[in-house]
């Protein structure tokens, strides 16, 4: 898949947001956040991998991957390989009028499925609703109930500011806890209003290690939308950061969203010294091993500081 440009200009909210992600003061030794110091700064790197049947490959070690930052290959400092890792979870859902009815309904199954998979203490999910603004109906938790009374709480209506929402979301997620943290948008894939565009959107998520996952569901009638995967923007954007696409139908909800919950757990995780020179870098993730594809995030921001928005 052909990705965005990695050099296009930054607008100032994007840089703003970049700029204001929070970072934690310590590395935890089962935690994939890092800390950046003075002497090296660590960029963190969630990848999964799948074989030509696009089943998830688990059986990797560290000599198997292969790392360019800028082209140039990069040493690998740190390297984990696990199937229970704990995860952070931002559900955010489109409430915008072109959700209205069977959207509506097929969405709000999506959580619902999703709120089965948060089974251990070290697990947490907030549930995040937008239209032309974002609002966070619940704290980060492990209580269904609770999601499922917010859920409970709110209804389609409005405009749709998808990327700026998305933009908002993953910077709120950085900080989390857990080891896996993704966004996961269930949407129509219409954008009606935002300021902020696909590549700048990636470029934040990709930025601070968060991978968006598209959930889409019945395409939009609203004539003054951009449907997303008309041209592909929300495809570009999700695969950008490492996340993905799902199209989901009554009949398959389950089974999608136990596949996308799979990955999330069975992932590897790698990380490189960080480049202290100001702007983008690239980031390619390849395996030695033939047939097999490898998603990660495709970048970090380096400040011109020094430090780098680089996961943390």
């Amino acid at each position: 898949m052909k990705r965005p440009n990695a050099t296009v200009a930054l607008s100032a909210a994007f840089v703003a947001l970049v700029g204001s992600v929070q970072r934690p003061s310590s590395l935890q030794a089962q935690e994939t956040r890092t800390t950046f110091r003075t002497a090296v700064a660590l960029v963190p790197i969630s990848a999964v991998v799948r074989d030509s049947r696009n089943r998830i490959v688990r059986n990797l070690a560290q000599a198997d991957f292969h790392v360019l930052e800028n082209s140039q290959p990069r040493r690998i400092l740190d390297f984990r390989a696990t199937d229970d890792a704990s995860i952070s979870l931002a559900v955010l859902l489109d409430t915008s009028g072109s959700m209205r009815g069977r959207n509506w309904s097929r969405g709000k199954e999506v959580v619902e499925e999703l709120l089965k998979w948060v089974n251990r203490p070290s697990d947490e999910i907030a549930l995040f609703t937008f239209d032309k603004g974002l609002r966070q109906e619940t704290a980060f938790t492990n209580d269904a109930d609770g999601i499922r009374q917010a859920l409970d709480n709110v209804d389609a209506w409005g405009l749709t500011s998808l990327y700026d929402a998305i933009a908002e979301t993953a910077k709120r997620l950085a900080g989390r806890r857990g080891q896996r943290r993704a966004v996961i948008v269930i949407t129509d894939g219409a954008d009606t209003s935002s300021r902020l565009s696909p590549p700048e959107v990636s470029g934040l998520a990709s930025a601070i290690d968060v991978p968006v996952y598209a959930v889409a569901v019945e395409p939009s009638q609203d004539p003054r939308a951009t449907v997303a995967d008309r041209d592909g923007a929300l495809t570009h954007l999700a695969y950008w950061t490492g996340g993905g696409v799902s199209h989901v139908a009554a009949a398959d909800t389950t089974r999608r969203i136990a596949a996308l919950m799979a990955e999330l757990r069975q992932q590897y995780f790698l990380a490189i010294e960080a480049d202290p020179t100001s702007g983008w870098h690239r980031i390619d993730v390849t395996t030695r091993r033939r047939g097999l594809t490898v998603r990660a995030r495709s970048g970090y921001f380096a400040t011109p500081s020094g430090r780098s928005d680089s996961g943390e």
